[in-house]
């Protein structure tokens, strides 16, 4: 899983709230199990027209924002079925970060085990970013996970909360297998103890 620690790029503003994880990815999409060109299929319903055409209106679309690589949406962002290829849409599209007011559970479990780091603000602080985002190329705001500030456009700043657990996950870039990984030596000293002890196993 890529490290996280510090990102600045274009944020793009969805304000939809209940955005759930069906218009995060159409099941359509979700006949492969591979994480990449996923990004193809992220907010499809919203993004195309009928004939399969970019729908100009989605945010996502216009020149401004379509290398967003921070997504400000509105409240309760990643409800419905649990999907991993929800978070595998956005971060094949380049989006690391999403920043809302709230998230569902499930969303926002396997956001970290997927290098994206999702970050709960209060209404106030969302309706601030949303006006910062809708500046369009000028939207550039700076994410500092060391630190858990966002700086906007103007240079203001916005603390967030996050586990140290996740928080420290993130950095290292270790997702559950990497957190495995880490442990090898000592696994391989346990099982090297229990072949010693119980040889017939």
């Amino acid at each position: 899983m890529q490290k996280f620690d510090h990102l600045s790029g274009v944020a793009a503003p969805l304000r939809i709230a209940n955005v759930d994880t069906d218009k995060i990815i159409p099941s359509q999409y979700l006949k492969t199990i591979k994480r990449t060109g996923l990004g193809r299929g992220l907010f499809a319903e919203m993004r195309y027209n009928d004939d399969g055409s970019d729908d100009p209106a989605f945010v996502l679309n216009q020149p401004a924002y379509r290398d967003a690589t921070i997504l400000v949406a509105g409240d309760n962002f990643g409800c419905g079925s649990s999907r991993e290829h929800a978070p595998w849409a956005l971060l094949d599209f380049g989006i690391r970060c999403v920043i809302s007011t709230s998230f569902a559970d499930i969303f926002y479990n396997n956001c970290f085990k997927n290098g994206i780091l999702p970050i709960v603000v209060t209404p106030e602080q969302l309706e601030m970013l949303f006006d910062d985002a809708e500046r369009g190329a000028n939207a550039r705001v700076s994410v500092d996970l060391v630190a858990q500030e966002i700086r906007g456009p103007d240079g203001g700043a916005i603390h967030f909360e996050i586990d140290a657990f996740r928080k420290h996950c993130l950095l290292e870039g270790l997702d559950d297998v990497g957190l495995t990984m880490a442990k090898t030596a000592e696994i391989e000293r346990y099982e090297a103890a229990v072949s010693g002890a119980r040889p017939w196993t």
